[in-house]
């Protein structure tokens, strides 16, 4: 009896067993004038196009923005946008921003229900946990 080996190729499909980046557009927005842009055009010139090469997937816009501070505005494939302003930030932290929108959900936050920390189907008889229940500690005083 011999073994053949499988023809067919694996199909792909959409979230199944790869990674897709949530965020799909990231705007860069500065102004050529303002101080406060400053570390955000040093990272448009020697940043961005390591981060653009890096991440083929997101689509990167760049616009003058005159006389505003500069903003990163994320746009997700749910249809949401965040922005979070980078004024007066060096290039290294615009880079920090620019990962955080990249790495995003898109969602909102949400809080946890009844103000709970441990979100449960089965709540604990006991309650949560906490180093200062028990029994107190002997004291060794003489």
């Amino acid at each position: 009896m011999t073994v053949k080996a499988v023809q067919k190729v694996s199909i792909g499909r959409n979230g199944v067993g790869a990674f897709i980046l949530q965020c799909k557009r990231l705007d860069f927005h500065y102004c050529d004038w303002a101080g406060s842009s400053r570390g955000m055009n040093l990272f448009l010139q020697h940043n961005l196009p390591l981060f653009a090469a890096s991440h083929p997937s997101i689509e990167i816009h760049v616009s003058p923005r005159p006389s505003k501070h500069p903003v990163i505005r994320g746009h997700f494939i749910n249809g949401t946008q965040h922005t979070i302003c980078v004024r007066n930030l060096p290039k290294e932290h615009v880079l920090k921003k620019a990962e955080i929108l990249r790495d995003m959900s898109g969602e909102k936050a949400k809080r946890l229900k009844g103000g709970r920390a441990v979100a449960s189907i089965n709540e604990s008889t006991r309650g949560i946990w906490s180093p200062f229940h028990g029994a107190k500690a002997p004291s060794f005083a003489g």
